[in-house]
């Protein structure tokens, strides 16, 4: 069972005044479920107020769930102790002497006895296992402080009694009977500690294990079930993963699959927000609708009979441990992309996603790479990179210092499947290499080459030549965009010409001051900056590596992404070597808001 939930545990007592305030607050969540949407009507009074007042609360266990520490309540349960069996719902929904029977034919005493009841869950976090988490809280409680019996009453309705089979729990025969104030046939179920927990008995093994120091946390309903002090502060995330698992409840592999990922204790954070995704698909559809609209019905027949759990895909992202509902693929699609409408039209953005990327180099490659999956240029990806991510990277990538050590194509393979979990991405953690080139440029559509290895480079455009692939490339540097149309131009000389003839298989016999020189050629030094010009007698001297910033690179990936999107159209978009300089760009002589003083 999954462990994101953060549970906080709280005996009442009637004499303080934290008490006093932390019972009124679940109260008014058990009542406001309860009432759920007008159902029960007798949970809510007729000033607005949801109610649930019972004495039962006090010298009880209140178990609440939040997705994190402080943050809003997500469900509850109720663990009554012999202490106040006198007032237990199962013995005035029975009478004296029915409660007492069911006891003494089971062999045990009021005084063995616990009740479980108010098992609560809000509609965004139900079908998601926390149901199912909490009662085995509120059971592995139970078990921890000597519960030889449990009894409580369950309403029928909705399988509810059948929830509680899957725990151990029995229906008493005889004893079920509409009950007004839940608008509900209501039955009495009993547990026998010894018997075990049913299906769930080894999470509930663990949870009584966990109750005492759960316990030992007086007066925080925010802390934390799961929250423990680490044992080992050296041990590190997965470095590795990259991929997510696309879940589809309506198919029954899936389903089970996801329930299975729910009980494992994997998912660590769940973000539901499929009702608001199915409005902006509505609005996209009928950009008309009123701002105020009441989608309620549109709403019921886009989901076509499903519930909206089921509805779309959870993708479930491994290096971040998070759950995510997402509308199904196309309709996802469309919603991301409603906003380019007017710039890029959607048969231009169908186009886009149909064709394949490679990118190469995923320093500066980051930022185009994450440029193109915001923009929906391009649904298949190619990513070649063999640094993993530095401290000194985070002066100009859009990373954080838990991505430290971490391969670069991973990196930014995770970043745009958080973007678009639908994309179709693989990556080349040995970057490009003499072994993988044919298999990293076959089937591309673009080539973004942003690599500072001149073999690489080469080789590229050797590839791509013959292969008749575009190839663009920023140099971070005067916003240099290089662009070179080899699916236009088949005998086109490699970065225009500025090499000479020299191939990708010769750099090996250049010398150290040969290969410096190449460099100098790529880039044109006749044009760099005087900053970047000035740079270069420092290297490894003063400066460690080429100055880079966020700015330049951020500009990279905005003019590939541009160069990009009108090769894969069709637009204008010829061989060359274009500059976008903000020294030249922003200046006195190009102030367009001169003032007249």
């Amino acid at each position: 069972m999954n462990q994101q939930w953060h549970v906080s545990a709280f005996l009442a007592s009637v004499d303080t005044v934290v008490s006093n305030e932390i019972v009124e607050t679940v109260r008014e969540l058990r009542a406001r479920v309860l009432f759920d949407r007008g159902r029960r009507p007798a949970f809510r009074s007729e000033d607005g107020r949801h109610v649930d007042d019972q004495d039962l609360d006090y010298g009880a266990w209140h178990f609440v769930a939040r997705k994190e520490p402080g943050g809003p309540p997500l469900g509850y349960i109720r663990l009554s102790t012999p202490a106040t069996g006198e007032l237990f719902q199962s013995r005035a929904f029975l009478g004296d002497a029915g409660f007492e029977r069911i006891l003494r034919e089971a062999g045990v005493t009021p005084g063995e006895t616990f009740e479980h009841s108010r098992l609560v869950v809000e509609h965004r976090a139900r079908k998601l296992g926390l149901g199912a988490y909490l009662n085995a809280v509120a059971i592995g409680a139970a078990h921890a402080l000597g519960a030889k019996a449990m009894i409580g009453t369950s309403g029928t309705k909705d399988g509810q009694h059948l929830f509680h089979e899957r725990f151990g729990f029995r229906c008493v025969e005889g004893t079920r009977r509409h009950v007004e104030h839940y608008t509900e046939d209501v039955v009495i179920m009993f547990h026998d500690v010894a018997a075990g927990a049913g299906e769930y008995h080894e999470l509930v093994t663990r949870m009584r294990g966990e109750f005492p120091e759960l316990a030992a946390v007086e007066h925080t309903p925010a802390v934390a079930l799961s929250h423990r002090r680490p044992h080992n502060l050296r041990g590190g995330a997965d470095t590795t993963a990259w991929q997510p698992v696309l879940l589809t409840p309506t198919v029954a592999a899936d389903r089970e699959a996801l329930q299975r990922l729910l009980d494992s204790g994997q998912v660590r954070e769940i973000h539901d927000s499929i009702d608001a995704q199915i409005d902006e698909l509505i609005r996209s559809r009928e950009p008309w609708l009123p701002p105020h609209e009441d989608l309620t019905r549109r709403r019921h027949e886009q989901l076509g009979g499903l519930t909206d759990w089921e509805y779309g895909t959870w993708v479930f992202y491994p290096w971040s441990q998070r759950l995510v509902h997402v509308l199904p693929r196309e309709e996802f699609r469309l919603v991301r992309t409603d906003r380019n409408r007017g710039k890029i039209e959607r048969p231009q953005q169908r186009s886009l996603l149909g064709r394949r990327i490679g990118v190469i180099g995923l320093s500066v490659g980051n930022s185009a790479a994450v440029t193109f999956a915001l923009e929906g240029i391009g649904g298949r990806f190619k990513l070649a990179d063999f640094d993993e991510f530095g401290l000194s990277n985070l002066n100009r990538l859009r990373a954080g210092v838990h991505h430290l050590g971490v391969n670069k194509a991973v990196i930014s393979a995770r970043q745009m499947f958080e973007i678009d979990p639908y994309l179709d991405i693989e990556i080349f953690t040995d970057g490009l290499t003499r072994q993988n080139l044919d298999e990293f440029t076959d089937g591309l559509d673009l080539i973004v080459e942003e690599c500072d290895t001149p073999y690489a480079k080469i080789a590229a455009r050797e590839a791509a030549r013959r292969r008749g692939i575009p190839v663009v490339m920023d140099c971070n540097d005067r916003g240099m965009l290089d662009v070179e149309r080899f699916d236009q131009e088949p005998h086109r000389p490699l970065l225009h010409g500025l090499i000479g003839d020299v191939t990708a298989d010769e750099l090996e016999t250049l010398s150290k001051q040969q290969k410096v020189d190449l460099i100098l050629a790529m880039v044109d030094a006749e044009r760099i900056s005087p900053e970047l010009r000035a740079s270069f007698g420092e290297l490894g001297r003063t400066l460690s590596s080429w100055p880079q910033l966020a700015s330049g690179v951020a500009l990279g990936g905005a003019l590939t992404a541009e160069a990009a999107r009108r090769i894969l159209l069709g637009a204008e978009c010829v061989s060359g070597r274009f500059y976008v300089d903000f020294a030249d760009l922003i200046t006195p002589a190009t102030n367009t808001a001169r003032s007249s003083v």
